[in-house]
């Protein structure tokens, strides 16, 4: 039998190429979380996460004590066993964020693993069931960019095939969020779909007060519009307007999502394939939403995340905040509007490993066999 003999974790702290704001936050750095298992083949899977700027180092310590540990002398095939364990491992502090993502790093490593040691690529592995995915783009839609800003960054994507763009609401006045979805709805007309995000700031009144303002420029979703964890004030949201309501970002576990379903809360998903823990429990996720004939639209990570919407049907869209540029030796690949899943064995994404050494946090590298 093939054993793991060899894992190796690191960090990468990388500042976000441009201001990114919402309701509630500035993004201040995205720390990454690199795994690579290494087989008694010498196989190779490379896995990853991401924070928005804290809980990096938490990570570190919770894979370099406890979780990588667990690896050594495991059959990298029995990835589901594998990921059971580790969650019984770690009960006691899941579920959350910090165990998911930490999860996340190794399970990704193990599917990648998986699929080049069966010479497959990532998108038929789990599925296969497209070979593109539109694209929208938030990179041009934070929430401190000025109305002829949206518009400039909007009709940009637009001329380069995008279909939508995504833009952030949050302002204390309605009428400084209306403002900003008029100009892009003015500038881009009805063929292009405008996606808003909330960012879990509203209370319930003031989310079916903007609700009623976005149906009035078509507005493809309302994203978390409420906080997370609220899911009755969600289902009373979604009973009392037309605009689909999107969550999932800030979910961790499948009972999660299987609540909002349940009770028609949210008619897109946004599940995170670093947030749920990992390859294993998104695909669930984007079953289980299947079943309730709800789409999947997950949450940045677009470079692995093109693949996975490509490997389930009821995939919508892919949301284009670039990631892994400075870590790569190529990019996504993007036709037409559309992100295309890369066709070589493994997750895809081509890591240039002199960069990712280069930028790496100083005492981050620990080496375990």
């Amino acid at each position: 039998m093939t054993e793991i003999e060899r894992v190796e974790i690191l960090m990468v702290d990388l500042p976000p190429k441009v201001k990114r704001t919402d309701a509630i936050q500035s993004f201040e750095s995205q720390e990454t979380p690199i795994v690579k298992i290494t087989d008694s083949d010498g196989a190779i899977g490379i896995g990853y996460s991401y924070t928005i700027g804290t809980g990096g180092r938490s990570i570190m310590s919770l894979l370099e004590h406890t979780l990588v540990p667990c690896l050594i002398g495991r059959d990298p095939m029995q990835i589901e066993q594998i990921w059971r364990d580790l969650l019984f491992k770690t009960h006691a502090t899941s579920v959350g964020a910090i165990t998911s993502l930490s999860l996340a790093a190794i399970d990704i490593a193990l599917w990648d693993l998986k699929c080049k040691k069966l010479n497959q690529p990532l998108w038929k592995m789990a599925g296969g069931a497209k070979d593109r995915i539109p694209l929208y783009s938030t990179e041009g839609g934070w929430l401190h960019l000025s109305p002829e800003e949206l518009v400039e960054d909007a009709t940009a994507r637009q001329a380069e095939g995008f279909k939508g763009a995504k833009i952030k609401i949050g302002h204390e006045i309605a009428a400084d969020d209306e403002a900003r979805l008029r100009g892009v709805r003015e500038a881009v007309g009805e063929q292009f779909e405008i996606m808003t995000d909330g960012n879990q700031s509203f209370s319930l009144s003031e989310a079916r007060r903007r609700a009623q303002l976005l149906e009035a420029y078509n507005i493809a979703w309302f994203e978390e519009p409420l906080r997370a964890d609220d899911v009755g004030s969600h289902e009373n949201l979604a009973r009392s307007t037309s605009v689909p309501i999107a969550v999932g970002e800030s979910m961790y576990s499948l009972s999660q999502f299987n609540e909002y379903l349940r009770r028609d809360a949210a008619s897109i998903v946004q599940v995170d394939v670093a947030r749920i823990g990992g390859i294993t429990p998104w695909l669930k996720v984007a079953h289980m939403a299947e079943a309730f004939n709800v789409s999947v639209c997950p949450h940045f990570l677009m470079e692995l995340h093109v693949s996975l919407c490509c490997a389930v049907p009821n995939s919508r869209w892919l949301e284009y905040i670039p990631q892994l540029d400075r870590l790569t030796n190529t990019s996504m690949k993007i036709a037409d509007g559309f992100g295309m899943p890369s066709n070589e064995a493994g997750l895809g994404i081509d890591w240039d490993f002199s960069a990712v050494e280069k930028l790496s946090v100083e005492g981050s590298h620990k080496v375990l066999t």
